[in-house]
């Protein structure tokens, strides 16, 4: 009777090498692609800010968020003038949000200060008339952050002003509650993770195979 073979399958160490780079070469252009769609859901998101679009502002805010959550995001953000890796959108500030918000503190100061019972409401309107013009004359709107600077450096000429900037800073909002800084999962189970998976493995394997490679050269050796 004929023996029966058996389908013996193995590839060899420099076949995986074969395999790994184009793997590498994948990943990397899945990594990038990850990149320029969240780069592309966070102009969007800035962009509905310039725009003071609120509820398109929240639309964007939110598939950024699920974008990111669920996918692996490589970055590189700066931190104080160095480079630094990171997964996930890095921090990003929705200025014109903010501008909106202190501008509208302004006013509710300026309501305050002016009154006819507080008697630095003379300070606030000084101000005010310098800075309106100048707004005007420059095309400000009315929410720019160079007519806030302007009525500040005006109201700190003043003696009082001490008491009337402590009581603008109070009512101004904290910047950090208009910071964003969504973080990605190391890996996640998409088309990505999946390949990164796949890479991990097969380097894993030649590694093993290196090592004990290595030790059976050094015991042949040793015989």
């Amino acid at each position: 009777m004929k023996k029966r073979g058996r389908f013996k399958f193995e590839i060899k160490t420099w076949q995986l090498l074969l395999i790994l780079i184009p793997l590498l070469f994948i990943d990397a252009t899945l990594l990038r692609r990850d990149h320029i769609k969240m780069t592309e859901l966070r102009d969007a998101v800035l962009a509905a800010d310039a725009a003071e679009n609120d509820e398109e502002l929240e639309r964007a805010l939110a598939e950024l968020k699920e974008f990111t959550f669920s996918n692996m995001v490589i970055n590189i953000v700066d931190n104080n003038g160095t480079q630094k890796i990171t997964f996930g959108t890095g921090p990003f500030y929705l200025e014109h949000q903010y501008i909106r918000a202190a501008n509208a503190a302004l006013e509710e100061a300026e309501a305050h200060l002016s009154s006819d019972t507080n008697p630095n409401g003379n300070i606030y309107a000084a101000a005010s008339a310098v800075c309106r013009p100048q707004a005007i004359a420059g095309g400000w709107n009315w929410n720019d952050s160079r007519y806030i600077n302007c009525m500040m450096t005006e109201i700190n000429k003043y003696p009082a002003a001490d008491e009337i900037q402590d009581q603008i800073i109070a009512s101004l909002p904290s910047t950090e509650l208009y910071r964003r800084n969504y973080a990605s999962p190391i890996w996640a189970p998409t088309l990505t993770g999946f390949m990164f998976l796949i890479t991990g493995i097969i380097i894993v394997v030649i590694f093993i195979r290196g090592i004990i490679w290595i030790i059976l050269r050094l015991s042949l050796l040793f015989v």
